[in-house]
This record gives structure tokens, C-alpha cells and sequence, in this order.
């Protein structure tokens, strides 16, 4: 695996017991899809201030999955930070990943759990109360909430509101990654109503200068912290 754990987690249901790959110390999670500059992108992105990585690409084959999941691998190894497969715990541990993120029409977590065991990461996606609430008796190390806004990444899916994210935050035993829209501008607004943790996509996907972006959004969110006293 590429990063080091920063503690056990429970393998069977509910909050983990430690601070997986220290998982509640860590902000900005890089969500990414294929594309020919992969590895030199998400290394720019990580000299930026990314400190998680997920690998995120359905027009990819199972052989495509693992071949790139494992050059990305080797990158995010080399700065100590935590790689996700997306949907596939099986393809996450034949590359070698650190762990594996699944939503609610994937894999069941307590299965992902069980095909990647004790060590690796499980994420679960959120997208309403109902949701939050059941994810809080699987076996996750953390949730995403949102998208906040509705975004192009998650076609159909309607924005869930900063009320969403006042609630995950306040309720879920785990940590709480908000999705959805996430740039300089929203962080602020995503801090007050509780955000901790932040995923993003186009910010870095879009732009020209990812290891720019990524400073630049780092420096937004440490800087948001830092005024809300963390």
C-alpha cells in the first residue's frame, strides 16, 4: 500500500477505532479521471497541497483500471499520500491501492470491506439524511456529502445544500469529505456550515496550472480553518 496507517480501524461495522492513514488530518481529495498526462498531473496536484488521491474513470476496463490505478500508486507512495480506487475493492487491491470508494449503486461497503480487509480504506458516498444515518453502521473509515451544488461529474444528481452539510458534519462518527462545486470562492461558506474536508474535481481537472490550483485552493481551506479555529 502507498501510505502509512495511522491507526486500526474496526473491519466490521460503525467508526473506525483509530485515525486510518491519518485520514482526519488530511483536506483536500483529489478526485480524477483518466487522461494521458495522469501521473504528471496528479504529481503536480499533490506539490499543491492534495493529500488524498481517488482514481475515478468508468470508460476504463478492468485491465485499464488496474495499469493506471498502479502508475498513480507509485506517485502518491512517494509523498506519503492515501490512494482510492473508485467502485472496485477487487481492482483496488490487485493494484495495490490504499483503499477503495464506493456509492450507494456500487459494491455494499460491509463487501468492500470484506474483499479489501482490515488495512485499506473504505469511503462511502452520501447524498441525503437516510443515507448519512445508515452509513454510520458500516464498516467506513469515512463519507462524502453532496454534491453541494449540482455538477457535471454527477450528472442528474440534484445539489444538496449547505444544510446537508451542516448535518453530515454534525452527525457522522467518521469524517465527512464535501463534494460539489468546491473552489477559492465556496470554501468559506463550506467551513461555516462545518466542512473539514474537501473533495474536488474541476477546480484542478479544468485548469491549465494544477499545481497552481491546488495551492491556491490549499491556501483557501488552511486559510478558512485557521479562522474557524479548525
Amino acid at each position: 500500500m502507498t501510505a502509512n496507517a495511522g491507526g486500526a480501524g474496526s473491519p466490521t461495522g460503525g467508526s473506525p477505532t483509530g485515525d486510518r492513514f491519518g485520514l482526519t488530518r488530511r483536506r483536500l481529495y483529489l478526485c480524477t479521471p483518466d487522461r494521458p498526462d495522469l501521473v504528471a498531473f496528479v504529481e503536480a496536484c499533490v506539490r499543491g497541497g492534495v493529500d488524498v488521491v481517488q482514481l475515478r474513470d468508468k470508460a476504463l476496463d478492468d485491465q485499464g483500471v488496474v495499469a493506471r490505478a498502479r502508475a498513480v500508486a507509485a506517485v502518491c507512495a512517494a509523498h506519503g499520500v492515501p490512494f482510492v480506487v473508485n467502485d472496485r475493492p477487487d481492482l483496488a487491491v490487485e493494484a495495490g491501492a490504499d483503499g477503495v470508494h464506493v456509492g450507494q449503486d456500487d459494491v455494499p461497503a460491509a463487501a468492500a470491506r470484506a474483499i479489501v480487509g482490515a488495512d485499506r480504506l473504505v469511503g462511502l458516498s452520501t447524498h441525503r439524511p437516510a443515507e448519512l444515518d445508515a452509513a454510520a453502521c458500516e464498516p467506513v473509515d469515512y463519507v462524502s456529502a453532496g454534491p453541494v451544488v449540482a455538477t457535471p461529474t454527477k450528472p442528474g444528481r440534484p445539489g444538496t445544500g449547505l444544510d446537508y452539510v451542516r448535518l453530515a458534519t454534525s452527525r457522522s462518527p467518521v469524517p465527512v469529505w464535501v463534494t460539489g462545486g468546491v473552489t477559492p470562492e465556496t470554501v468559506p461558506d463550506l467551513v461555516a456550515a462545518g466542512a473539514r474536508h474537501f473533495v474536488v474535481v474541476r477546480w484542478l481537472t479544468g485548469s491549465d496550472e494544477p499545481e497552481a490550483a491546488a495551492r491556491a485552493l490549499r491556501a483557501a481551506v488552511d486559510g478558512a480553518l485557521d479562522r474557524a479555529g479548525r
